[in-house]
């Protein structure tokens, strides 16, 4: 697909499936990243992620922030160290790993930056599969957002939120990765260390999951004793 030359801002968090959302929109778009780091427990190697893997698409048009407020309202075991991330791998209900309507938070601000520099789209690398964890990554969620954005935007802004991984299976996810050449080396997902993934945590074992089932062997380090 060539360019058209509208830009798209990406919602980069350095995890896997934000990733691939960003090299299926670099199809279409000039990108421009936006990355928010919100208190999270791998902030820092989140945040190393996402510069990395903009360094990789040569996005210079970048915005990285940080919304404090979060670790203040707490709840959750990615902002609390007081709450055991889990390591039993992911069950039916709600996880502890779950932060209160964070999403929208995240599509607030890179609707408005949109705005700012004339975007047409605003894409993020929701996956409906998480869906039964988190509730702000439903297909309907994001319909209902887009109504926001048509509402609250200038008139004729025209910004459109685009979820083009959220059909997908983290298999889908990481196959399309590699079928566009998507940086997955550069990506960072675990939920609890920031130099070898812990290889427990619902977010390590979705991924490895994901790359044994597309017969592939994840690039990221993990731990001594995880099954690869």
């Amino acid at each position: 697909m060539r360019k058209n030359g509208s830009k798209a801002v990406v919602l980069l968090s350095g995890g896997m499936d934000s990733c691939v959302a960003a090299a299926i929109a670099a199809e279409r778009y000039q990108l421009a990243m936006v990355h928010v780091g919100y208190g999270q427990r791998t902030e820092g190697r989140e945040r190393r992620a996402f510069d990395d893997v903009c360094d990789f698409y040569g996005v210079n048009l970048r915005l990285a922030t940080r919304l404090d407020h979060f670790r203040q309202i707490g709840g959750s075991a990615l902002l609390d160290r007081s709450i055991p991330v889990p390591e039993t791998g992911p069950g039916p209900e709600i996880p502890v790993t779950y932060v209160p309507f964070r999403n929208a938070h995240f599509l607030a601000v890179a609707v408005s930056w949109a705005e700012v520099i004339g975007a047409t789209a605003v894409v993020i690398g929701a996956v409906a599969e998480d869906s039964s964890g988190y509730p702000d990554c439903r297909p309907e969620y994001y319909r209902a957002f887009a109504e926001v954005v048509r509402q609250g935007t200038r008139p004729g802004s025209g910004i459109e939120i685009h979820t083009p991984v959220i059909g997908m299976s983290k298999e889908e996810i990481v196959r399309k990765g590699m079928e566009l050449g998507a940086p997955l080396a550069k990506t960072w997902s675990c939920y609890q260390y920031e130099d070898e993934a812990c290889g427990v945590c619902d977010s390590c074992v979705l991924r490895l999951r994901a790359f044994a089932r597309a017969g592939l062997v994840d690039p990221i380090p993990y731990r001594a004793g995880v099954a690869l």
